[in-house]
């Protein structure tokens, strides 16, 4: 599996380090208020796992499936929603923990579609933001590390449903995508 990656990008330890400073600004930006976290899974569980537990804050926790690339590299643009949030929504300060921002139309979609279900806010809080890749007008509020646009696995993220298991973000050999 290491023989497939090209490079560490970001390394274990500074992957804690910016998963300890997001959860501690988030800690201070939503004190008292009623949180809610949202994940898409799969990529993203890692990091909502690690992050939840660095947020001092009662807060619930939620799941999305979404379906938007398939075994592809590129989304296709065409959101498919498999299993939706269980909590209602009304009167929750929504926080979406991303693995990583990348052309931004799933995010995009699922905004629209949470914001009709009257929430106090919504907001994004990404590991990685890939601005090279956007597509469409998503910002998040709270972002882990800007990254290049290069192909990227580790830390949940994954290639076919595999390298989700390295502890580190590293960039996967163009080789093997291009299969």
């Amino acid at each position: 599996m290491l023989n497939d990656i090209k490079t560490t990008l970001i390394s274990e330890e500074e992957i804690k380090q910016t998963v300890k400073e997001l959860g501690k600004k988030l800690t201070e930006d939503y004190a008292g208020k009623n949180v809610l976290l949202v994940t898409v899974l799969k990529g993203a569980v890692v990091f909502l796992a690690d992050i939840m537990r660095e947020i001092d804050l009662k807060c619930e926790i939620d799941f999305m499936v979404v379906s938007s690339y398939g075994s592809s590299t590129k989304t296709s643009g065409n959101v498919k929603i498999i299993k939706d949030v269980n909590i209602p929504l009304e009167g929750k300060d929504v926080i979406i923990i991303e693995d990583i921002l990348d052309s931004g139309l799933t995010l995009n979609y699922i905004i629209n579609m949470l914001k009709e279900r009257n929430p106090n806010s919504i907001e994004i809080c990404t590991l990685l933001d890939k601005p090279a890749r956007r597509a469409c007008e998503v910002k998040a509020k709270y972002i882990g590390k800007q990254v290049p646009d290069e192909f990227v696995v580790g830390y949940g993220l994954d290639f076919d449903e595999k390298y989700r298991n390295l502890p580190f973000i590293g960039v996967l050999k163009p080789e093997v995508y291009m299969k």
